[in-house]
């Protein structure tokens, strides 16, 4: 047979319905007090300010019918229905309101309940609802957490794919649009210094993940301010950077994230939509760095011009002969005199002698060479790269043409 209600019980039922009679008027007095304590409170939308009562009215609610239906001992209460009320609403709004936003939300409703227990309740369940009270918020806080960390990990692992395929666009030189409005939901705010920074992924170490490197890397390139954009791709590491103002500084801070090896950077370009450019200086850069084992550390893919000519990047060959050889070309005597300097075992005064110039004629035309090309013949990674242009373009055959557009016609 059931056992009669007791004195205790009793108390808890007259209690519960004197809460469900006062669920409007809290309410109610919760959203008073938001909307005055609360800044962002008064700046959300209709939409989100109603969400924002629902969410209230539902918890206070939820609080009178878990109080009428749990037992007198709060330590076996069932507390599935504050995780029902409280962690399924905010899902709707975690991208509106934040963590410390909900938690002051819950607060206030707490508050009012509290301080009005004394004037809704008979004064001989005051003590017990004010218990029921403090449990209850507690709970519904630890729900509140875990709803906004479940929230936080799938937006984080959204976040990780359109990342990969940002970068991935950018490798592409896909010409999609929507790659700039992509990169600006995961925070992308550079309209101005693009480059690419690759290297190798350095393997896991210390149970650390790949997002706990990305977020490394992030974190060097703001203190270097900078943007990042970050992923994996195969066994390479690929960094989009934006708002570069020193390529050198912004790619040592991020150097050290790279597996051991050489580390690429491209040229800098504009902006997102022409980093294919910067992307396709790294890759090829990348591709041929095995050639130069000394390279600094970063290396920037236009001092690999040699090598990649070499391994067959038509753009550093294009490169080489019309920025370097055929501006040699156009100034009269400049191939002839780099000529005799390099076979001579880059002496002044040999190639002056095989010249018939004096030495003066010779330093004057190597720093003419210097200021029309950027490349100092005297620099013997300058001057390896003056080699192969000199090869490349008497092979190119763009020494005739510079010779007959010099040509007066008769």
């Amino acid at each position: 047979m059931p056992h009669p209600a007791g004195p205790a019980q009793t108390n808890r039922k007259e209690a519960a319905e004197a809460l469900q009679r006062a669920v409007g008027t809290l309410s109610t007095t919760a959203m008073t007090r938001m909307d005055a304590q609360m800044p962002w409170f008064a700046e959300l939308g209709a939409a989100e300010r109603s969400w924002v009562g629902l969410i209230v009215q539902a918890g206070i609610r939820g609080f009178v019918g878990w109080y009428r239906s749990s037992p007198l001992d709060p330590a076996g209460a069932d507390l599935a229905l504050a995780e029902s009320v409280f962690g399924a609403a905010p899902r709707a709004l975690t991208g509106t309101i934040t963590l410390q936003q909900t938690v002051d939300l819950v607060r206030v409703g707490i508050d009012v309940v509290e301080e009005n227990i004394e004037r809704t309740v008979p004064a001989e369940a005051v003590a017990d609802v004010r218990a029921a009270v403090l449990r209850y918020a507690r709970e519904v806080a630890f729900a509140t957490a875990e709803v906004y960390a479940r929230a936080a990990e799938a937006r984080g692992a959204w976040d990780a794919r359109l990342e990969a395929l940002v970068v991935d666009s950018v490798l592409r030189a896909d010409p999609d649009e929507s790659v700039l409005s992509r990169a600006s939901a995961l925070g992308w705010s550079a309209t101005s210094g693009v480059l690419i920074a690759l290297g190798q992924l350095p393997t896991s170490r210390e149970g650390r993940s790949e997002a706990d490197l990305f977020d490394d890397i992030r974190r060097s390139a703001t203190q270097a301010k900078a943007d990042a954009l970050c992923a994996a791709q195969g066994d390479r590491l690929v960094v989009v950077l934006g708002s570069v103002t020193d390529a050198q500084a912004v790619g040592e801070a991020i150097a050290d994230h790279f597996a051991p090896g050489p580390v690429v950077l491209g040229p800098l370009t504009p902006d997102l939509a022409t980093a294919h450019l910067s992307a396709r200086g790294a890759q090829a850069g990348f591709r041929a760095v095995a050639g130069w084992p000394d390279a600094p550390r970063p290396v920037h893919s236009d001092e690999l011009l040699p090598e990649r000519a070499l391994a067959g990047d038509g753009h550093a060959r294009r490169y080489l002969v019309n920025e370097v050889f055929v501006r040699l070309a156009e100034e009269k005597s400049l191939v002839e005199t780099l000529s005799a300097y390099f076979e001579v075992g880059d002496s002044i005064e040999a190639a002056a002698r095989n010249l018939f110039v004096h030495p003066n004629t010779v330093r004057y035309r190597l720093r003419k060479a210097a200021e029309l090309t950027g490349l100092s013949p005297t620099n013997p990674r300058h001057a390896f790269a003056y080699r192969i242009a000199l090869v490349l373009g008497r092979q190119s055959g763009r020494a005739r043409v510079v010779e007959e557009l010099d040509t007066p016609e008769l």
